[in-house]
């Protein structure tokens, strides 16, 4: 990525965790960034620290209203290339409280399809924009995982939306780069006070995700242990991966 080449980005998510990482990094080699999230005082303070970041959004994704606010996010940064999304929410949910299970599947599903859809929509009025978008979507969309239900199957839906989307975008002749990033575990709030394997920093994760972005990657599992952990996962058959106990 070229410090000069003064692109634009919109990072939704980016008030903590890998959104946030992966904007400083952004501005850092150069590019215009427009940043969003639910806590319109972090993003201030992002943007104070950040001269590159031009143009912040307070946007709830789970809000009928946020994709008239990501339209004017765009109009205010001037454009964008890059769509990146990091909004999302999980639990464990062992007990399936329906009201944690609903709240995963407003945000992973309803709320990602709401923004992601303006995104390719805006990519494909504006060709010139040689658009990207990009999502975090995790490891535990690889199978389903009974101890989060709705966390997993909203990650897989995730990851298959973005298949479609970038076969959408080759019948309609559109040229749109996707990349499905899939992380596992990584240092973030949404994990805070958990004990999980193989927790990845989440500097180091940002600088692997752009890494990918700009080698337009279609999916990328980050961290070489994960995708060991993943390619195994994969070898299962099916019974018996329902009858294995996999609390995390």
């Amino acid at each position: 990525m070229n410090r000069k080449t003064n692109r634009k980005a919109i990072i939704i998510g980016a008030t903590s965790g890998i959104g946030m990482e992966v904007a400083k990094l952004l501005a850092l080699q150069g590019w215009e960034i427009g940043v969003a999230g639910r806590r319109i005082e972090r993003l201030r303070r992002l943007q104070q620290e950040n001269p590159q970041i031009m143009a912040i959004k307070e946007i709830d994704i789970t809000n009928e209203d946020a994709p008239k606010k990501l339209e004017e996010l765009i109009a205010e940064l001037g454009g964008m290339n890059l769509y990146f999304h990091s909004s999302g929410i999980g639990y464990q949910n062992v007990a399936l409280d329906a009201d944690k299970e609903m709240a995963i599947v407003a945000t992973n599903g309803m709320g990602f399809t709401r923004m992601v859809t303006v995104a390719f929509n805006y990519f494909a009025a504006h060709p010139e924009q040689k658009g990207h978008i990009s999502v975090i979507s995790s490891i535990a969309g690889t199978k389903g995982l009974g101890a989060s239900p709705a966390y997993s199957s909203t990650k897989r839906f995730q990851s298959h939306y973005m298949e479609c989307l970038e076969q959408l975008a080759h019948i309609r002749g559109l040229d749109i780069a996707f990349t499905d990033i899939r992380p596992g575990f990584v240092t973030t709030e949404l994990i805070e006070g958990c004990n999980y394997p193989m927790l990845m920093d989440a500097t180091k994760v940002a600088r692997k995700i752009i890494s990918a972005i700009k080698k337009k990657k279609h999916s990328v599992v980050i961290d070489w242990r994960y995708r060991i952990l993943v390619f195994l996962w994969q070898l299962v058959p099916g019974w018996l991966w329902r009858r294995l106990k996999i609390k995390s």
